[in-house]
């Protein structure tokens, strides 16, 4: 009877034991969401590529899955990290560098609960205007423009840095333009139809926004250079806008390169996210980017050589668990204290 009893203890020890080890968070299975932006940018497509290539690749492994949702962009990414509604998220290196260090419109409040894993793609930026108010060709046509202009969703990316874009060449949203809070394929429509004369349409090439304006209006509407003095007065001295030109044929009758500017957008995890976790995504991304690649041109840009370069936070220590394994030489600021 004794033995029967204690049988059936050591079972029921056994049992709970297995329930227990089932149940641990370390075995636990991890759906993690990715925001990103609107639909008719490249945030949202390459954080759909990356989420499905860490469900691909670390499902079955792992128990790892990762679903993108749109949102308004970086500035609504920054609140979402903050406040735990999503694990990883994408941002413009502007926002980035702001939050994290609590300038800007985050003076003296820093974010500092997200830390970077890679970047990934510059940001490029696309003023786009009916080509009847496109005077000297440049942005600083839209100084005095009197028109309805775009400038992105409220409290989105776009609107962020097309703001502090036009703050340095002292263009003023609400006075020399009247502005307008549509996404990007919204916008293109809008302009189409006669309704608002042109929108700021920053993201990775090419942008299928754009690609549908060319296509629709064709010789009417264009995209304006940024002149290199107007991309010094831009920077003044945080140094984030470089040069980039968009050759020619990048999208439909487009038969002159477009002279603009860009910006880095940035790969980011919450603090709360474990070390083994971020080092297999990261991993994952940098092993399989032709997978990328064929989702979206914007990725080809990415190189394990570019992977931190300009990196205005510290990396998580996930990634860089990677980077030193496969020889990039971080510098310590990186290096989270």
């Amino acid at each position: 009877m004794l033995k029967t009893i204690v049988k059936k203890v050591v079972l029921l020890c056994v049992a709970a034991t297995m329930v227990v080890t089932v149940q641990s968070p370390a075995q636990a299975a991890k759906s993690l969401i990715i925001a990103t932006a609107t639909t008719g940018g490249t945030y949202y497509p390459v954080g759909v590529a990356i989420g499905t290539l860490i469900s691909i690749k670390l499902a079955k492994s792992d128990q790892i899955t990762a679903t993108a949702i749109n949102s308004a962009g970086s500035a609504e990414n920054v609140q979402m990290l903050k406040n735990k509604e999503c694990d990883l998220a994408i941002l413009q290196g502007l926002y980035g560098m702001q939050a994290y260090n609590g300038k800007g419109s985050y003076a003296g409040q820093p974010m500092q609960g997200m830390l970077g894993i890679s970047m990934l793609w510059q940001n490029v930026e696309h003023f786009a205007l009916l080509a009847k108010y496109a005077k000297s060709g440049t942005i600083l046509d839209l100084k005095g423009l009197n028109e309805k202009f775009s400038i992105g969703k409220r409290g989105s990316g776009t609107e962020g840095s097309g703001r502090h874009i036009f703050a340095g060449l002292g263009i003023e949203p609400d006075k020399d333009f009247t502005t307008e809070y549509l996404g990007y394929n919204p916008s293109v429509d809008a302009m189409q139809d006669g309704r608002i004369a042109g929108a700021n349409i920053p993201a990775g090439v090419p942008v299928s926004a754009i690609t549908q304006m060319y296509a629709m209006l064709g010789d009417k509407a264009t995209v304006l250079d940024v002149t290199d003095e107007q991309l010094a007065t831009i920077n003044g001295d945080i140094e984030l806008w470089t040069r980039f030109v968009i050759p020619p044929d990048t999208y439909p009758g487009q038969t002159k390169p477009i002279k603009t500017i860009a910006q880095p957008n940035l790969l980011v995890a919450t603090n709360d996210l474990d070390e083994e976790t971020v080092y297999k995504i990261t991993k994952t991304i940098y092993e399989n980017l032709p997978f990328l690649n064929n989702i979206h041109a914007a990725t080809k840009a990415m190189a394990i050589e570019k992977a931190i370069a300009g990196m205005p936070m510290p990396l998580h220590p996930g990634a860089v668990k990677y980077y030193q394994e496969v020889g990039v030489a971080v510098p310590e600021k990186l290096i989270l204290k």
